[in-house]
């Protein structure tokens, strides 16, 4: 009784929120968010951070770094499929006290159920594989790349909200779940580039390969 309780005070609160962040949406943002929100928006992103990856990383670097993300993303989706089904919690857009409470929807409602968000997993697994992958470049920092991304990941997430497909709470376990998958198929990552492509040399073969030099007496 009292754990059925505290869910129910969390999704009254999580409703309440919800609907306050979505009524800050105006008609002139309503683009914005929906183009935010839609997943071919997304490609460009794609396509510029693997140049950039290929440039400064060379080719085998950026496939293993390219692959971690591209692994994240289908964990990211089959973690959230198997969550929404498990959990049946019903999308805002299907919830008849939020729509009573003015929920502005600006895409068609899709299924039914919408926690976690993957959108907001996929945009941050996404956002943190590539900041774990540069930093491969020791070359420079990538600060204002990294704040770049987390800012779009942020924007992606945020606009599931205003388009009344997700709950804040749907968003913020959603980029919770993305962190931690990003985090751990970007260190695999950078764990294969390390073992594999910048491998040290021990001391033993560093020995073998130096040339040696004979000390001869008169």
């Amino acid at each position: 009784m009292v754990c059925a309780s505290v869910i129910g005070t969390l999704h009254q609160t999580d409703q309440e929120l919800t609907l306050a962040i979505n009524s800050w949406s105006v008609p002139w943002s309503d683009g914005f968010w929906t183009m935010m929100s839609d997943i071919k928006f997304w490609i460009p992103a794609y396509i510029i951070c693997a140049y950039f990856l290929f440039k400064t990383l060379g080719w085998k670097k950026a496939l293993i770094v390219l692959a971690s993300a591209a692994l994240a993303f289908g964990l990211c989706d089959q973690v959230s499929n198997l969550v929404k089904h498990s959990v049946s919690r019903l999308r805002p857009c299907y919830s008849f006290p939020m729509l009573d409470g003015g929920l502005n929807v600006l895409e068609k409602r899709g299924g039914f159920f919408g926690f976690f968000s993957a959108h907001a997993a996929n945009a941050f697994s996404f956002a943190v594989c590539m900041i774990l992958g540069f930093a491969n470049d020791k070359s420079r920092t990538y600060k204002a790349f990294n704040i770049g991304i987390l800012t779009w990941a942020t924007l992606v997430s945020i606009s599931r909200i205003f388009v009344g497909k997700h709950y804040l709470g749907d968003v913020l376990v959603g980029a919770l779940i993305g962190i931690t998958i990003g985090y751990l198929m970007g260190s695999l990552s950078n764990l294969l580039i390390r073992k594999y492509i910048q491998r040290v040399p021990s001391p033993t073969t560093q020995e073998e390969s130096s040339p040696s030099v004979s000390l001869s007496t008169p």
